[in-house]
């Protein structure tokens, strides 16, 4: 494999576009609604010490591994882990990383679009629905969502447009112009609603369910959901990253010189940026949530009923609101492009214009979410289910508790112990020499032991 190998989709203009970037395929629904819960019901601050020790023992080893792999091959995760694997002298099992990463990118592409268009549609239902609200007005709008196979259909076709006609546009003047507009406003609503938050006279009640020290509430299961969350939250295993990575040159000019672009650093900023729109949003949201004396609770619940309700009965909460759910429609958009992108560049690097396979993925992956849509209402009943899960269930399943895992098992493993150390220093360009010995141990021990706590977790095993 040429070792210099140009991508054929372009590069990222600059070190901060490509942060952006990523930090948006990070950033998507968890991070609005499952952490900032998660930490109040598992310890505060306690918890949030855990989680970052995690990011730093499987997030960012990962993180690094995957953006390493990337630059490295230059090219799709599915070419790329073809490439690499040959060049390591490894077998050809190696490349189902590039082929598992991307199938589950899709399969999540599917689903996380129905769910991201429900944001969508509250978008518009927020300033008439919400009026003078009460709980039982809110509750019927959210059910009535779900049970609406065409309102669904409807959202999630307008949100899958919007993924795929970014992707369409490619590396430059799609992903790049995308991310340097949305992310900035997505920061820019962010604090505009923490602002909003501490007027309601509850901010230092919703500091206090974040971050009290609660080390009773730090059990076994608190730390395996941290190491689970850890993991989750910066997009690993699923092709996203390793097809940004390879976007990403190894030099840039900056200030008329050319330097290194080091992936370490860079992984760093990401994951901090992740970790903070995490906790800002929890900031945000429960001062609003206290104010009106409603239970904080987990999943959409949280999102799609109790904070429409909470923003219909504060001053301005309707505009406040409507802003809300245009944060969590950026924040869905900057992922789910991500999702896409591992496919349609590996139909590029076959003969494909992009252009024509942006609708191809697109198509595929809006027909197969209508299994999700339908999962709410004509085939929500038992006899539709397998293993006592609905279709949208056993994808969500199957993804994040099986193939982003595997995924990230299989990254860490291929880069700590089957690539060549000569071609791992060489793509990290890391200084310090006792830095990157403390990596690839994280990535060879900790990390391997800690993603199959994770996954054994998952299936009730431990």
């Amino acid at each position: 494999m040429n070792k210099e190998i140009k991508p054929l989709h372009g590069v990222w203009a600059s070190r901060w576009v490509f942060i952006l970037a990523a930090t948006g395929s990070a950033v998507g629904l968890g991070n609005i609604w499952k952490f900032p819960y998660i930490t109040g019901e598992y310890g505060g601050g306690a918890f949030v010490l855990v989680y970052l020790a995690c990011i730093l023992v499987i997030g960012i080893p990962v993180m690094t591994a995957e953006v390493m792999l990337g630059r490295r091959g230059g090219l799709s995760p599915i070419h790329t882990m073809q490439a690499l694997a040959k060049q390591a002298q490894g077998r050809r099992f190696w490349s189902l990383i590039g082929y598992m990463g991307a199938l589950a990118g899709f399969l999540i592409l599917s689903f996380y679009s129905v769910i991201a268009g429900w944001a969508l549609y509250y978008v518009f239902k927020m300033p008439t629905a919400f009026t003078d609200a009460t709980a039982e007005s809110v509750d019927a709008v959210y059910k009535g969502l779900l049970a609406d196979p065409a309102t669904l259909t409807g959202m999630h076709f307008i949100f899958m447009v919007l993924s795929m006609g970014v992707v369409a546009f490619g590396v430059n003047r799609g992903l790049e112009r995308m991310v340097r507009i949305v992310m900035p406003l997505l920061f820019v609503l962010l604090a505009v609603l923490l602002g909003y938050a501490t007027t309601t006279g509850h901010f230092s009640e919703g500091l206090a369910f974040l971050f009290t020290f609660e080390p009773e509430k730090l059990t076994a299961e608190a730390v395996i959901v941290a190491m689970g969350h850890s993991f989750f939250t910066l997009s690993l295993g699923l092709g996203a990253i390793m097809a940004y990575g390879a976007y990403m040159p190894k030099e840039m000019m900056v200030g008329g010189v050319r330097k290194p672009v080091s992936i370490g650093s860079t992984v760093l900023i990401i994951a901090l940026l992740d970790t903070l729109v995490a906790l800002v949003a929890g900031m945000a949201i429960f001062p609003i949530v206290f104010a009106n004396g409603l239970e904080p609770a987990a999943g959409p619940g949280l999102m799609f009923v109790t904070l429409p309700l909470a923003f219909s009965q504060m001053p301005m909460g309707i505009l406040f609101g409507t802003l809300f759910f245009v944060l969590v429609v950026f924040a869905a958009w900057s992922s789910s492009i991500s999702l896409g992108e591992p496919l349609v560049a590996w139909l590029v690097e076959r003969g494909w214009k992009r252009v024509r396979a942006s609708i191809l993925i697109g198509v595929l992956a809006f027909i197969l979410g209508m299994g999700t849509v339908f999962s709410f209402n004509l085939y929500s009943g038992e006899e539709y289910q397998l293993f006592g899960r609905n279709f949208f269930e056993l994808v969500e399943f199957l993804t994040t508790n099986i193939m982003l895992p595997l995924g990230g098992l299989l990254i860490a493993i291929f880069a700590g112990w089957v690539m060549k150390e000569t071609h791992a220093r060489k793509e990290l360009m890391m200084k310090n020499f006792k830095v990157y010995l403390v990596w690839r141990a994280v990535l060879r021990i900790l990390a391997p032991l800690a993603i199959a706590v994770v996954f054994l977790h998952a299936f009730g095993i431990i």
